[in-house]
């Protein structure tokens, strides 16, 4: 169905009906524009667009082409072009214009849509604009150049980056991947192309991961090992030198009167404080006397605290070594004196006790020669003062020896830089957590450094001297108490001040790694072990203690108990009370708790009630250490020994009604009784072991039958008797064996 539009403006009705009866003598598609003549034709360039009207007839049919016809009677064509011209531009106008709110007002919505269509003035028209692009092309247009871009920054993105990689000592498969921002399984693949067959967890040496980062195209920086950055660190704080005061550990065998000479030096009494009067803490003391300040660390004296003996000569300045006069020399007094050399550090001999009427000074002395200890009275160089602590005898001379040698010593440190130090002790206090005690030996520490001690690190919270006070700053040579560390550091540490806290945390992070590292490999089953039929026994141990120093003296202490069929095995050695864990780790692994100086929490008490774990609690080592021997004792297996009472042949086997077979035996050798434990011994083999049943003499029953007598035999569940066997009758004796 065609639709047909008919536009009538004005004009006389006999002249429309006139161009409609031209049009229909034309062609289907055929226009005619009809002008009227304009009144006043001088305002023709003021005139308006509807001063002008047209008749418009248009029909369009599809296929056939169009053939615009014109009225015989039309005005001038080039007024006529003028006139529609100015109406096109006015019209165009208002279309771009966007005063499409008025339009709408005025104009019927058909009429903005023609007047956007193509019509005859516009095709006559010299102005047409040419056909804008449609929104599909440009569309598409953008699309493609979207689609351009995006190919060139994934080429750009694709191109490999090149990061500059840390490089430990050793590195894990994984832990090299991800620095590098590579798949692991690319670096796996890249190993087993070389030959190396490797997993994921498996660690890999710095030459090897330097090779594969410079094979992956990044750059490799081997990194400092962390001991090497604090030697850098403490090599650059050796300036502006003053003197300090002197560092003096006291050493000596137990029980020869240390702590008493300390205690009489400082005016305290340190000694009712220890159990059973035996040190087993290492302790540091400044004491001021003539305006000189010393310091001093007192050692444990016996045998098992080897190394804190060995730590405390190894900080130290002066050794005092402490021997009492009516003692002589013993074994950890000769110990001291080799820690003392091996750490070329001079030393002071107090012969203490020398109020007592058995008191030798000079047989002392001569002891003392043996180990090239040489008094100044017999031409030597070493120090040695006869005192009393309990009469306060010479004690001034003592303190003027020690002064003069750290004169001769001239010590001087840098008291401005960052502080360095040395940890002697370190615990977990109930109230303030873990605890570090350490010795300042260069440089002044203060509240709020940042420090590396071992594995662990923390800002200083708190300084505590040794009389309790709290402090801002401690100077060098000072013992002092720090909170603040993240974790209980090791005795022997060293103790660092850094700049910040990021620096604090990285070294500690790299030790970590390091110390990974350095850990004892696994121990392979070697064809002797694996086939050994029956394995050590091992008992199993958790040891809470106090301080780190006694934790490490004890299990130095137990792991020289050495025996060939029972171990002890420490699974646990820690600091600080005896916790809920500690006892569901003894009841998991069977193994015995121990708490040394430490109490259990209320919470552990209770747990080891219900769980039936004992928790022994130990104030003196050797106690532990008896308690630790017995209990392996209970777990070797008791010595058993047989012997051999007596030997019967058989001669003849009867069949008796109620007794079953009887052997009937001749005692060769011995005697039998009727409780024995027997064996049958055919052609020199053992065919049955058990007990005798019953022993028959001349048709009676009896109890025990001698060397040379003939008797019956009977063997508990066994009758397979046979002629010329022997019955062997033996006992059997165990006893406990003792570590």
């Amino acid at each position: 169905m065609e639709k047909k539009t008919k536009l009538t403006i004005t004009g006389s009705a006999t002249k429309s009906i006139k161009n409609i009866e031209i049009a229909k003598t034309q062609g289907k598609n055929s226009v005619v524009i009809e002008k009227t003549p304009n009144k006043f034709p001088s305002r023709s360039g003021s005139s308006r667009p509807g001063s002008f009207k047209a008749n418009t007839t248009s029909t369009f049919n599809r296929g056939a082409p169009s053939k615009p016809t014109f009225a015989n009677k039309s005005p001038p064509l080039a007024n006529d072009f003028e006139r529609r011209k100015l109406a096109e531009q006015r019209a165009t106008k208002r279309i771009k214009g966007g005063n499409e709110s008025n339009d709408k007002k005025t104009l019927k919505s058909g009429t903005n849509k023609r007047e956007l269509k193509l019509t005859v003035s516009r095709a006559l028209s010299d102005e047409i604009e040419a056909r804008e692009r449609s929104l599909a092309s440009v569309k598409r247009a953008r699309q493609k150049e979207n689609k351009n871009l995006s190919k060139e920054e994934i080429q750009e993105s694709l191109k490999p980056v090149k990061r500059d990689i840390n490089i430990p000592e050793a590195i894990t498969v994984r832990e090299l991947a991800n620095r590098m921002a590579e798949q692991s399984s690319n670096v796996i693949k890249y190993l087993f192309g070389m030959g190396v067959t490797v997993t994921i967890n498996q660690t890999l040496a710095a030459d090897t991961a330097e090779f594969l980062v410079k094979e992956f195209g990044h750059n490799p920086i081997r990194g400092e090992k962390a001991e090497e950055i604090i030697q850098k660190i403490k090599a650059s704080r050796a300036e502006n030198l003053k003197n300090r005061p002197p560092i003096v550990t006291v050493m000596g065998h137990v029980d020869h009167g240390k702590t008493s000479v300390l205690d009489v030096l400082r005016s305290a009494n340190v000694v009712s404080g220890e159990f059973g009067g035996i040190t087993q803490h290492i302790g540091a003391y400044q004491i001021e006397s003539q305006s000189n300040k010393l310091t001093f660390i007192d050692t444990p004296g016996h045998a098992a605290f080897t190394e804190m003996r060995a730590r405390g000569s190894k900080l130290t300045d002066v050794v005092v070594l402490v021997v009492a006069a009516d003692d002589g020399v013993k074994p950890q007094t000769i110990e001291s004196i080799k820690h003392a050399k091996a750490a070329k550090v001079p030393i002071v001999v107090a012969i203490n006790k020398c109020d007592l009427p058995d008191a030798d000074p000079q047989k002392i002395k001569n002891q003392l020669l043996e180990h090239e200890l040489i008094a100044e009275d017999l031409s030597g160089d070493t120090l040695m003062v006869e005192i009393s602590a309990k009469t306060k005898l010479n004690l001034d001379k003592l303190v003027e020896s020690i002064i003069l040698q750290a004169e001769i010593l001239d010590l001087k440190t840098d008291f401005d830089s960052k502080a360095t130090g040395i940890v002697l002790e370190s615990k977990i206090d109930v109230g303030r957590g873990p605890v570090a005690t350490i010795i300042v030996t260069t440089g002044t520490l203060k509240k709020g450094d940042f420090f590396v001690s071992g594995l662990k690190w923390g800002k200083v919270r708190a300084i505590i001297d040794d009389k309790g006070k709290s402090i801002n700053e401690a100077s060098p040579s000072t013992p002092v108490e720090i909170l603040g560390i993240n974790g209980a550091a090791k005795a022997g540490d060293d103790f660092i001040v850094l700049d910040n806290e990021k620096e604090a945390k990285n070294l500690s992070e790299n030790r970590a790694e390091e110390s990974k590292e350095e850990k004892n490999p696994l121990t392979f089953a070697t064809q002797d072990s694996a086939f050994l039929d029956n394995p050590a026994e091992e008992l199993n141990l958790i040891i809470k203690s106090d301080v780190h120093g006694s934790s490490e003296a004890i299990k130095s202490a137990i792991n020289q108990i050495k025996h060939d069929e029972v171990k002890p095995k420490i699974i646990l050695a820690d600091i600080g009370m005896v916790t809920e864990t500690d006892v569901t780790l003894a009841k998991a692994s069977n193994a015995v708790l121990i708490a040394f100086n430490v109490k259990p929490s209320k919470e552990a008490k209770k747990l080891a009630e219900n769980e039936k774990v004992k928790i022994s609690s130990y104030n003196i080592i050797y106690e532990v250490l008896d308690y630790i021997k017995q209990k392996m004792s209970g777990l070797l297996s008791p010595d058993i020994q047989e012997t051999i009472t007596g030997t019967a042949q058989i001669l003849e086997i009867f069949k008796v009604s109620g007794a079953g077979k009887v052997a009937g035996s001749k005692v060769t050798e011995g005697e039998i009784i009727s409780s024995s434990d027997v064996r049958i011994i055919r052609d020199g083999a053992i065919i049955y072991t058990g007990k005798v049943g019953t022993l028959f003499r001349e048709k009676n029953q009896v109890k025990q039958v001698s060397n040379g007598q003939e008797c019956g035999i009977t063997v508990k569940d066994y009758m397979d008797f046979q002629k010329d066997d022997t019955i062997e009758a033996f006992s059997v004796t165990s006893t406990e064996r003792v570590i």
